[in-house]
């Protein structure tokens, strides 16, 4: 292969690695939103809420990714009259897709919380927000930290999908190479770089999701 096609898919990498930077992180935030409003929605008004971030997430866990990326890219440009850069767009697919997942992530977290944490914080003067932001979400994030970094490691992966949206990532980069090799030596070995630069990546994830959960049963016990 030629250094030429290597640094097309160099650049291809770089943007994977930022449009999952971006979906993960922007769904962490939103999941965990979703996570509370399911979870503690189910009084008044905030039942309300709660159904309506219930309906959200089994909308999106149980219809396709590409399904959403593709809404991104063909609605949102008409309905908000934005441009229509498919690297934006599809990553704003994948991040409300990938929320949805870590909603439930987030939720399993905060089910393992006693009860009675709240009641003693009400006791202490706490309300609602501090209780959950200096007693609950840090004890949740420390039981999920393993399975978000898991799930982070599949966003990675599914940046893929917008190579059917000639999106410039990996995937689609090395599918430009493709189309101009002919022979079969080149063919194996854009393969095998592709597929050796996805796994650097998502291993080295791989490796801080073992070790953090290893140090967390160590701390447990």
């Amino acid at each position: 292969m030629h250094i030429v096609d290597f640094y097309m898919l160099l650049n291809g990498l770089k943007l994977t690695i930022i449009m999952a930077f971006f979906a993960a992180g922007g769904a962490i935030i939103f999941g965990s939103i979703l996570a509370v409003m399911r979870n503690y929605g189910t009084h008044g008004v905030n039942r309300v809420f709660g159904y309506l971030a219930g309906i959200y997430v089994e909308i999106f866990r149980n219809t396709p990714l590409l399904l959403w990326m593709y809404a991104a890219c063909f609605v949102l440009p008409i309905v908000l009259g934005i441009p229509a850069n498919y690297a934006v767009l599809g990553t704003i697919g994948l991040f409300l897709y990938t929320s949805s997942v870590m909603a439930e992530i987030i939720r399993g977290g905060l089910n393992s919380i006693p009860k009675g944490q709240f009641e003693a914080a009400a006791s202490q003067g706490f309300s609602f927000p501090f209780t959950l932001w200096y007693i609950i979400f840090p004890q949740c994030y420390r039981k999920v930290t393993p399975t978000i970094l898991s799930q982070c490691v599949t966003t990675i992966k599914d940046t893929s999908f917008l190579a059917a949206l000639n999106v410039a990532e990996l995937t689609n980069a090395s599918k430009d190479i493709l189309s101009r090799v002919t022979s079969f030596q080149e063919i194996v070995s854009v393969f095998a770089t592709v597929a050796g630069l996805y796994f650097i990546v998502c291993f080295s994830l791989s490796l801080i999701v073992r070790y953090y959960s290893n140090r967390t049963k160590i701390n447990l016990h």
